[in-house]
């Protein structure tokens, strides 16, 4: 399908010499912005349609082509145009795309267990990092880490929920003997213990299967479905100091997240 091409002609007051009411942006890019989101969702500029050069857009409006590119800008970020060198500006879209973003109150909020659960410490050992766990701590090969492999459960039913493989810097080993270990996050007991705060987080969220190394901890038949959640925690310097790998047995665990509509205002 070709291009759409809408001819221009206007005998329009110049932006500059138009008052400007108490709602409308400051600045003379973002209400130049807004006139000409007007003439697209009105009609005029379909999408599909191109827009008139730059030069006649600028002098339509009274305004220089250093604003004018500022204005052309602003609506190709927010999602209206489509902008090519040597080319005129395209019209993509008429209604302002929606954004999205993930509402957390602290880092707890990546990954929400209920409060009625705890850790079943099974394994709590130094190890080294070797060849086949540096995709998963991205850490030196033959660094220093402590292994804590546990079930979590649900108390009162004692039901598991997931088996969790946590690897922490082996300097901070000493948690597994703190009040409230098994009902505590690690991360938070390494904050508190040793100072080191969270910086960044990854969380990676795959489908698996069960293994037979797993099946016996989770009562779970070898070859099952699980979700495995990976998630790693980096100090100020970009190191990870705890990387935790999670198996969750279907229908025993769900992870929701809430998403908030964000709508842009032109500057």
């Amino acid at each position: 399908m070709g291009e759409v091409c809408v001819a221009y002609e206007t005998t329009a007051m110049p932006l500059a010499d138009r008052p400007m009411n108490a709602e409308a942006p400051r600045t003379l890019h973002g209400r130049l912005a807004e006139q000409l989101l007007e003439r697209i969702r009105s009609g005029e500029w379909p999408v599909g349609a191109t827009l008139p050069s730059e030069n006649e857009l600028s002098q339509a409006a009274g305004v220089s082509r250093h604003t004018l590119r500022h204005t052309l800008r602003t609506l190709e970020e927010r999602g209206f145009i489509e902008r090519r060198q040597g080319a005129p500006s395209k019209v993509i879209s008429s209604t302002e795309p929606r954004i999205f973003s993930q509402d957390f109150n602290s880092i707890k909020d990546l990954l929400r267990y209920p409060r009625n659960t705890y850790r079943d410490n099974r394994v709590e050992r130094a190890i080294e990092c070797s060849v086949a766990l540096q995709p998963v701590l991205k850490a030196p090969v033959g660094s220093s880490w402590f292994h804590i492999g546990a079930v979590r459960r649900e108390e009162g039913t004692r039901t598991v929920l997931a088996w969790t493989d946590i690897y922490i810097q082996h300097r901070f080993a000493r948690v597994v003997k703190t009040p409230n270990h098994n009902r505590e996050m690690v991360f938070e007991q390494i904050e508190r213990l040793f100072g080191v705060a969270i910086e960044r987080a990854e969380v990676e969220v795959q489908a698996s299967l069960i293994g037979r190394e797993h099946a016996a901890l989770l009562n779970a038949p070898v070859g099952s479905a699980c979700l495995v959640v990976t998630r790693r925690y980096f100090d100020k310097q970009g190191n990870p100091f705890e990387v935790t790998v999670t198996r969750h047995p279907e229908n025993r665990f769900s992870f929701g997240l809430e998403l908030k509509s964000h709508s842009r205002v032109a500057g």
